[in-house]
């Protein structure tokens, strides 16, 4: 019990500052370390020097992004509305809201993986492949889908867990995944010599180990949550609740993959060194990212609780302090990282044409990734006071904006226009979220 209160002490009463470090530096550290197993993914690969092999890993980048969506569909969707139920003492409720989230996601990574195998030539074709990396990308396709229910179901219970505070054990979970897949990633590629499927193996392996742990502790050390295993159903209205939050995750990763697959296309045409140097800038500018996005994720309890309790002064300094806390974070890691981008470059590749072009990507990508951290903010903002509208114009806004400008840019800049895109569409985005944001705030002030 002494766990739970202490928990709930972070999100009740605990001084601001104290409540973001407790529930953000666990969430923060843990995303951090699962960046590193992507740069260490990329590594490996380029130990092979085989740039079709780094190609392939990059083109498959949309499958994985697209397992995490349902993963955060489910999760986000019922995590938030989980906090909600718990601040209102309704204990039941939560543990049917959680059993529903975890039989969705292995029934929906099913019907996903039928699919996929069905349809897997056209999905590879789609990702960007050409005839030197088809057979390659094709492989990681199919082994990411046949195990994806791992991914889905690590990302969906990660965040049941954190809805109740617990975000050290969030954290515990993704050590676990992180280190497995140190393991496997020397074993499967370099030893056993299974190159892109070895990478795909490593990271359904180490995912399946962590969601053996959210498994493990909501069932049995779960205080609110225990024995939800035992929970099939949920009422009509709670499912509603659940996916009229979620669903933006999944806009948000349906557009991600467009926008992926534009960056793809429109940069195959320049050569496999441009779009393999997008796959480098992309690992390394996740790391700010994710930064600001174990921040916002980890406030997202904070933020539910007290929108849901009526606190409205505890929830907006909340919000004022992870502002800050995001723009101090993502300006000290873009300046080191800018000072030091040749270098960060060169750790992946020695070719020169990539390395050029790799530095000038990864400069457009910083500043893209200052405005995101403020975007993922108010987009976790909306889903904690489950506001489903705004969460799904901020999910569509980023995705639908980026297929103008790429393809305007592109026209009149070629692979200038392809390579800051992404920089004007975030910067677009932000200034959405801003106002949607203040329109937000004006209807706390107007209930205090």
């Amino acid at each position: 019990m002494e766990q739970t209160l202490t928990n709930e002490y972070y999100l009740d009463k605990a001084p601001i500052n104290k409540a973001i470090a407790h529930l953000s530096i666990p969430m923060m550290i843990g995303m951090s370390v699962g960046t590193v197993y992507n740069v260490i993914n990329a590594f490996f690969i380029g130990l092979m020097h085989n740039t079709e092999m780094l190609t392939a890993v990059t083109l498959g980048l949309p499958i994985f992004t697209i397992l995490m969506a349902f993963g955060n569909m489910f999760g986000v969707g019922g995590g938030t509305f989980v906090t909600r139920l718990i601040a209102q003492e309704k204990v039941e409720e939560a543990k049917g809201v959680a059993g529903y989230t975890f039989y969705s996601s292995i029934i929906a990574s099913i019907l996903i993986a039928i699919i996929a195998y069905l349809i897997i030539n056209p999905i590879v074709k789609t990702l960007g492949a050409d005839i030197a990396t088809f057979g390659y990308t094709k492989n990681y396709a199919l082994t990411m889908f046949f195990g994806g229910f791992t991914i889905i179901l690590n990302f969906a219970l990660e965040q049941v867990v954190r809805a109740e505070g617990a975000s050290k054990e969030s954290m515990y979970g993704m050590v676990i995944s992180t280190v497995l897949n140190l393991i496997f990633d020397p074993l499967f590629i370099l030893i056993l010599n299974l190159n892109v499927t070895g990478v795909a193996l490593a990271l359904i392996l180490s995912n399946l180990g962590s969601s053996i742990y959210y498994i493990y502790y909501l069932q049995t050390r779960s205080e609110h949550l225990k024995g939800f295993i035992n929970y099939f159903r949920t009422s009509l209205k709670d499912k509603i609740e659940i996916y009229k939050i979620g669903v933006s995750e999944l806009f948000m990763a349906i557009f991600l993959i467009i926008t992926t697959l534009l960056l793809n296309n429109f940069s195959i045409g320049y050569g496999d060194s441009v779009v393999a140097s997008f796959g480098i800038a992309l690992r390394i500018v996740q790391v700010p990212e994710f930064l600001s996005m174990g921040l916002s994720l980890g406030v997202i309890p904070l933020i539910a609780y007290n929108f849901s309790n009526g606190n409205f002064q505890r929830l907006k300094e909340g919000i004022r302090q992870s502002s800050l806390w995001i723009l101090g974070l993502s300006s000290v890691f873009v300046a080191l990282v800018y000072i030091f981008r040749t270098t960060v470059i060169h750790l992946f590749s020695s070719d020169s044409s990539l390395l050029i072009v790799g530095v000038y990507i990864m400069t457009a990508m910083l500043i893209s990734a200052l405005f995101n951290g403020f975007t993922t903010l108010f987009i976790g903002i909306f889903q904690a006071s489950g506001q489903g509208i705004p969460s799904i114009i901020m999910s569509v806004t980023q995705g639908i904006l980026f297929i103008p400008v790429i393809i305007i840019l592109h026209k009149f800049f070629e692979l200038h226009g392809v390579i800051w895109s992404m920089t004007v569409t975030e910067v677009i985005t932000f200034i959405v979220g801003l106002i949607l944001y203040i329109l937000f705030n004006y209807r706390l002030y107007n209930h205090n």
